[in-house]
């Protein structure tokens, strides 16, 4: 085993916050139910003045969430939909500086930071843009459309000065944190299989979003939308349910693989896996979208310092008859752990069974067969649950976003770890087109 594996977990720099835990047990013995919590700690709460880009879906979660926070200031918006202009003057005032051209925001030097909630062929192009503006980006996962554009945000970031989150908000989360202690104290052994899975079962969970009445080339700039993709006529399908579409989106492992890759690279350490493939298929919603509505990845991780060798499977579907379920489970060498945002289910194999008549009958035979004959143990399960009142990953993520502009400080995720997590679920993409392995550098971040 290498010798940091077992290292105690590292300060987050969550905003005045880190995961207690009441008490923190690993025996059998110990209480079923622990809750997680945050301390809270004096803030900096200096001013921050912030612009959103792509008021969607997405985009408007963001920023309803960054105004929870104390002196955050919301002084403009952009969309190339009229109508979410409109909205976002009802949602957060009339005095908001409106505008289809994200440029005009770049160039207002009283915002400091940007939420870019577009779709994802314009992360890459608006997310330099920006850095070179000066200004502070969070822009929502996966950070780049395709892998060539991976190294280039970087570059970008790191001559700029700025700091630049990626929005897998399941990072700050409580649950994240609490297994990656789990299994940095060895709480299941060492690691050797993990798998996730996220399924749906709605038309709003496969993307068939609402169109307005009034979508057409007069309400929407469809030229700037698919100005950085191949030119075609106005389709209100691909401006509204852009997901569905190679030119715009990054179908299923894009929008939900990347969550899981954060969520396992934070707990484990891990760079990412040097080996991808991909399979699936377009069983239920032939609506006219060039993505699959189920998909499953395999992956192979290779050892490092951080961990040992081990094997992901990841699967997602849109047609799940049992109404849709996410999880990511951590196997180890003693145990595993069922991990969400929100609570840790640990299980470990270290409790006997003594009430067991099958098991007692059998031991009872020991004399008959072998003395060294060893018992099946079941596990014992232990459950971290967020104390009630948690305000959720989500407002830990822009609380670490903030508390780092605010300090000069670091967060969780940063333009590296985030194209670290996008990249293996870009090469999903690659793998189910072409139909084959892919090899990956993931210390590197290239393809083999």
């Amino acid at each position: 085993m290498k010798n940091n594996r077992r290292s105690f977990i590292k300060k987050l720099g969550v905003a005045g916050a880190t995961a207690a835990i009441i008490p923190s047990v690993f025996a059998s013995e110990g209480k079923p139910l622990n809750f997680l919590n945050r301390i809270e700690t004096k803030r900096n709460t200096k001013p921050i003045a912030i612009a959103l880009i792509g008021a969607g879906g997405m985009g408007v979660a963001d920023t309803n969430t960054a105004l929870q926070h104390d002196n955050i200031n919301l002084l403009a918006v952009c969309d190339l939909y009229e109508g979410r202009l409109e909205e976002s003057k009802e949602r957060w005032g009339s005095d908001l500086f409106l505008t289809k051209k994200y440029e005009d925001i770049l160039k207002r030097d009283d915002i400091d930071a940007v939420i870019i909630g577009t779709p994802d062929h314009w992360h890459k192009k608006i997310s330099i843009d920006a850095l070179k503006a000066g200004k502070h980006v969070y822009c929502e996962k996966p950070m780049v459309h395709s892998i060539e554009e991976g190294h280039e945000v970087i570059k970008a970031w790191e001559k700029s000065g700025r700091i630049f989150m990626v929005g897998s908000q399941g990072l700050s989360s409580l649950g994240n944190e609490k297994a990656k202690q789990l299994l940095e104290a060895g709480a299941i052994g060492e690691i050797n299989y993990a798998e996730g899975f996220w399924a749906r079962n709605s038309p709003l969970g496969a993307w068939q979003y609402p169109i307005p009445n009034d979508a057409s080339q007069e309400t929407v700039d469809w030229k700037k939308f698919i100005e950085p993709t191949t030119k075609r006529p106005f389709d209100e399908d691909r401006f509204f349910r852009w997901r569905n579409y190679t030119d715009y989106g990054t179908g299923m492992s894009g929008d939900l693989f990347v969550h899981l890759f954060s969520s396992l690279h934070f707990i484990t350490g891990s760079y990412g896996p040097n080996k991808v493939a991909a399979t699936g298929g377009l069983r239920y919603w032939k609506d006219g979208r060039e993505v699959p509505d189920v998909l499953m990845g395999m992956f192979d991780y290779p050892d490092t310092d951080n961990h040992p060798a081990f094997n992901l499977s990841l699967r997602c579907n849109f047609v799940d008859g049992t109404s849709g379920s996410t999880y990511l489970k951590i196997v180890g060498s003693k145990g595993s752990m069922d991990v969400t945002w929100d609570d840790v289910m640990l299980k470990q194999n270290t409790a006997s069974n003594d009430n067991d008549p099958f098991t007692a009958e059998k031991a009872s035979e020991e004399s008959m067969t072998r003395s060294d004959r060893k018992k099946i143990l079941p596990p014992s399960n232990t459950f971290y649950e967020a104390e009630r009142g948690y305000k959720g990953a989500h407002y830990d993520h822009f609380a670490n976003f903030f508390h780092a502009i605010r300090t000069g400080g670091t967060v969780v995720e940063d333009p590296v770890f985030g194209f670290r997590a996008a990249a293996p679920a870009l090469l999903c993409n690659d793998s189910y087109r072409q139909n084959k392995f892919i090899q990956w550098d993931p210390e590197q971040m290239k393809i083999v």
